[in-house]
């Protein structure tokens, strides 16, 4: 797994997401859940190293694989 920078942004798929509550739990800074528990990436803009790395664990942990951090400075 690459180390994501500054410069990136997090989505969750939501036809994926089972709502087990793994990222919301352990990163709930960055991920909050819709009324049907499904998780919802708190911030739309661009992540801070910091927020990066938490959003790239988070990824790491789903296991449904619906959460993704995309590089937006290629």
């Amino acid at each position: 797994m690459s180390v994501p920078s500054c410069g990136s942004i997090v989505t969750v798929d939501q036809d994926l997401c089972m709502g087990s509550g793994y990222c919301v739990a352990q990163h709930p800074d960055l991920f909050g859940a819709d009324v049907d528990g499904t998780a919802v990436p708190l911030l739309t803009a661009t992540l801070s190293e910091a927020q990066a790395q938490g959003a790239a664990a988070a990824a790491h942990i789903c296991p449904a694989g619906a959460i993704e951090v995309h590089d937006t400075s290629l």
